[in-house]
Formats: C-alpha cells, sequence, structure tokens
C-alpha cells in the first residue's frame, strides 16, 4: 500500500516526476479544457483535528477538478484516538471511501491511520512534519527558479513541522537549506540527521544558524512561519520575545539576492514573523504558492489514485517515532 506520509519516503526521481506531474495538472487546468476526470468515482475521506482553510479547500478542489469528490470529517464526528481508536477509524473508513487524508496534532495518529487502512493515507499535517506542504513549495520555486538543484532556501524561524519537511525536501533534490533559530526552538536532531544523510547523495548543504542575517545571505528564496502554531498558544507572549529579531522584513530581504522570493506556508501574523511590505511586495510569491497546495496535491492524489503501482522508499531510514500499543485483534496478513 502506497501512502504519503514523508518527504523522506520519496527519491529524488519520485519527487521530480511529483512535480512533474503537479506542473502538468496545473497547466490543463489553466487551460480550456481543464483536468481530466482521472479520479472520477474516487472519494477522498478528510479527517481533521485541527482546522485548515488551505488544507480542506485545496484538497477538496483538487479531488474535484480530477472527477472524484471529497468528505469532511470534523474532529467531534471522529474523536479520534479518544472516542474511537485510530484503527478502527482507519478499517472503517477505508470501506467507504478509496483514500484517507489526515490532519493530526499527533504524528503517530498518521502513522496508525496508515498501518491500519487499506486504502492509501496522505498526512495532511502533524507535529513532526507537513509534506504537502513541502511539496507544493518545491512547485513554487521551480516555477520561479527553474529548479531546485544548488538554490540557496533560507527558513527563518522554528524548528517546526514545515521546516522538518522543507529540509528533507531540499536535502533530496540538492537545494543548499540554511535554516536560523533563536536557541531552544532549534529543528530536532533527528530530522537533522536524515536531512544531513539525503543531502550526501545530492550534494547538498545544510547550515543551522542563530543569525537570520546570515542565513539569507545570497539567498534565493526566503522562507518564514508563524513564530506560535496551533497548539502553541500558551507560549504565545515567549515566542514573541524569542523571535523579535527573526522578523521577514524589508531590510532582511535586501540582502538576499535581488531576485530572491519569498515564501509562507500561511497563516501569516502579519507584523510579527512578517511585515506587510513583504507579504504584499515584489518578491513576495504568498499566494500562487498557497494556489500551488491544490496542484500539488493533485499529483499526490493522481498518484496514489490513478497511477500504476510505484512503491516509495522503504520508510526505515527514518527516526524511529514512539509506536503505541496496537489493538488486540490485529488485521490478518
Amino acid at each position: 500500500m502506497r501512502h504519503f506520509l514523508h518527504i523522506a519516503d520519496y527519491t529524488a526521481k519520485e519527487l521530480q516526476d511529483l512535480l512533474n506531474l503537479a506542473a502538468a495538472l496545473k497547466k490543463d487546468w489553466k487551460s480550456s479544457s481543464g483536468n481530466k476526470p482521472v479520479l472520477a468515482g474516487k472519494v477522498l475521506g478528510m479527517v481533521f483535528q485541527k482546522p485548515s482553510l488551505r488544507t480542506r479547500v485545496s484538497f477538496e478542489m483538487a479531488i474535484r477538478h480530477l472527477g472524484g469528490g471529497a468528505l469532511y470529517l470534523s474532529p467531534d464526528e471522529i474523536g479520534l484516538g479518544g472516542r474511537e481508536s485510530v484503527a478502527d477509524v482507519a478499517r472503517v473508513l477505508s470501506g467507504y471511501v478509496q483514500a484517507i487524508m489526515a490532519r493530526t496534532f499527533a504524528h503517530q495518529h498518521i502513522l496508525e491511520l496508515a498501518e491500519w487502512a487499506s486504502v492509501p493515507v496522505i498526512n495532511g499535517l502533524s507535529e513532526y512534519n507537513h509534506p504537502c506542504q513541502a511539496l507544493a513549495d518545491a512547485l513554487t520555486i521551480q516555477e520561479h527558479k527553474g529548479r531546485l538543484k544548488g538554490r540557496q532556501v533560507a527558513f527563518i524561524g522554528d524548528g517546526n513541522n514545515v521546516a522538518t519537511s522543507l529540509l528533507h525536501l531540499c536535502a533530496t533534490l540538492g537545494a543548499h537549506f540554511s535554516i536560523a533559530s533563536p536557541e531552544g526552538y532549534d529543528l530536532p536532531q533527528p530530522v537533522v540527521e536524515l536531512g544531513q544523510n539525503l543531502a550526501r547523495a545530492s550534494d547538498a548543504r545544510i547550515r543551522l544558524l542563530r543569525d537570520p542575517h546570515a542565513a539569507v545571505h545570497d539567498a534565493d528564496v526566503i522562507y518564514t512561519d508563524t513564530w506560535t502554531s496551533m497548539g502553541q498558544e500558551a507560549e504565545t507572549e515567549k515566542r514573541k520575545a524569542a523571535f523579535a529579531n527573526y522578523q521577514v522584513n524589508a531590510p532582511l530581504v535586501a540582502e538576499a539576492k535581488p531576485d530572491a522570493i519569498v515564501m509562507h506556508c500561511l497563516p501569516a501574523h502579519r507584523g510579527q514573523e512578517i511585515t506587510d511590505e513583504v507579504a504584499d511586495g515584489p518578491h513576495s510569491v504568498l499566494f500562487p504558492q498557497a494556489e500551488n497546495r491544490m496542484h500539488a496535491q493533485k499529483a499526490i492524489l493522481v498518484y496514489l489514485l490513478a497511477e500504476s503501482p510505484r512503491p516509495a522508499k522503504s520508510s526505515a531510514h527514518r527516526p524511529a517515532l514512539r509506536k503505541k500499543a496496537a489493538p488486540a485483534r490485529r488485521r490478518r496478513k
């Protein structure tokens, strides 16, 4: 069973094939004929623990453009891992829909859904990573810079789930990745180690910095994200203080290459991690980037549901994540 859980599960060729497919689907969509209904009769079950404008609308419109449908399942309707076990939810949904997309707090829930589902599972976001966002980011960089290999990508801010997937994508495809974070907000060491392993094969360089000015020097891409993610609201004031010198503003952007692009996965807290002047300025690609979520996810859906099987690279190389006890009755192999 193929899933889309981690960028690092896919080879450079597989990721590039997905990007090429996304670009082709986007071109077809913008033409007068639109996308072919290659997923007619397919339904995507969308499980949400965390709400999201972009994740819901981009997935729903992606499969609609391809001739299929989507079913939105709110937190109260399922109570994933609470009212009903993840294993039971996975097996029930597998009898109703052709694929499951889940946006969760706990990455363990993503892993358990994939273990127990008999249909493909797509990671719409977890606290560990955000692979769909990274694929859309790569599509955006490719559109504006022609290629990823050899490009300088600078991430300014928290070493969070978005930074994790972006690091692994850059390392796989040969883009040089710099991240500047304040002390205490670094990428987890296992994430960095995996990125370094991937980078050896692509000749990418990874730099972990404190100084945002050093990170953006000669950058082709400047990327930032919110300082306080969903579920961290109690830390808001503490984080504002810690990240005060990590704002992406006009003086910082001026230190990058003249044609650098600025990216943000949104939602943006304007006046905090990014200023209005930059978010709405000539370097910004925030809204084409947001649109590309839809096109990148079309490629994922087509890859998982319409194309001949191409198994992803084994996930054995990923850092081990704690696994909860399985239900007493396991699936028959």
